[in-house]
């Protein structure tokens, strides 16, 4: 049997904005090397503007948290209001913006440990559900990750992308009570 590292999350900030990029990039590599482009395009994060600004509003919110083994970064979390192009929550709920964890720790429940640290977030402040969206094409294999995390998948939903394909998306929600 093989021991699992200790995984501990701390809040992220300012600070974190070029590990949180350096896990796009290795996330992008690791889509494209396997012909699966749809969920965030080809090019790194770290050399997309829109990308950039993303990251570091986040870094400069108060949702980010990060995730490190051995004081490494290895993992992401953002959380916050849902984003404008899902329905709107019907009661107060948390929403996962952005989970992301580093390729190279794959397999060793990242990030599953930052889904129940937002799940504990959502308790802190008395929320009972958890929300989250995500990529829904190909395989729907991210679709069935959150399921194995105790999401139930709730409603499709469509980006439209001038010039580009439609994004395919899907809600989940988590009930906490």
């Amino acid at each position: 049997m093989t021991d699992r590292p200790t995984i501990t999350v701390r809040p992220g900030g300012p600070a974190d904005a070029d590990a949180v990029l350096g896990m796009f990039d290795s996330a992008i590599a690791w889509l494209v090397a396997r012909g699966r482009t749809g969920q965030w395009g080809t090019e790194p994060g770290s050399t997309d503007p829109a990308r950039i600004a993303q990251v570091r509003a986040w870094a400069n919110g108060d949702g980010l948290w990060l995730a490190e083994i051995d004081g490494r970064c290895v993992g992401a979390l953002v959380v916050g209001a849902a984003t404008e192009y899902v329905p709107p929550p019907t009661e107060p709920e948390l929403y996962v913006n952005l989970l992301i964890a580093d390729r190279a720790h794959a397999g060793l429940g990242v990030g599953s440990r930052l889904l129940e640290h937002a799940a504990e977030l959502a308790r802190q402040r008395g929320v009972g559900v958890l929300r989250v969206d995500c990529y829904a094409g190909d395989d729907r294999a991210l679709v069935r990750f959150y399921e194995s995390c105790g999401f139930t998948a709730t409603d499709p939903f469509t980006v439209e992308r001038p010039g580009r394909p439609p994004w395919p998306g899907q809600v989940l929600a988590r009930r906490l009570d």
